[in-house]
């Protein structure tokens, strides 16, 4: 399993309690669209994935990550950089 791997699955697994649909996660899975995430769910998960990682996500970041995906690469790439 790559490190991309590990942290989709990781992050998969933050998913999981606030995914109150059911919905299948793929890296195209939207927080809004899909999840239909309102902003206080998203600020929850935010500080969800922060702790986790032991990173920290702007508000410039946040208002441009919209899938799974780009979630992932967010972090791998704060973590690579930290």
């Amino acid at each position: 399993m790559t490190d991309r791997e590990e942290t989709f699955a990781r992050v998969a697994q933050l998913i999981a309690p606030f995914d109150k649909k059911g919905v299948a996660l793929a890296e195209g899975t939207t927080f809004a669209g899909d999840l239909e995430w309102d902003s206080l769910t998203v600020m929850d998960f935010v500080a969800a994935i922060e702790d986790e990682f032991d990173i920290l996500i702007t508000m410039n970041m946040q208002a441009e990550i919209e899938t799974v995906g780009q979630l992932v690469d967010a972090v791998e790439q704060l973590r690579n950089d930290g």
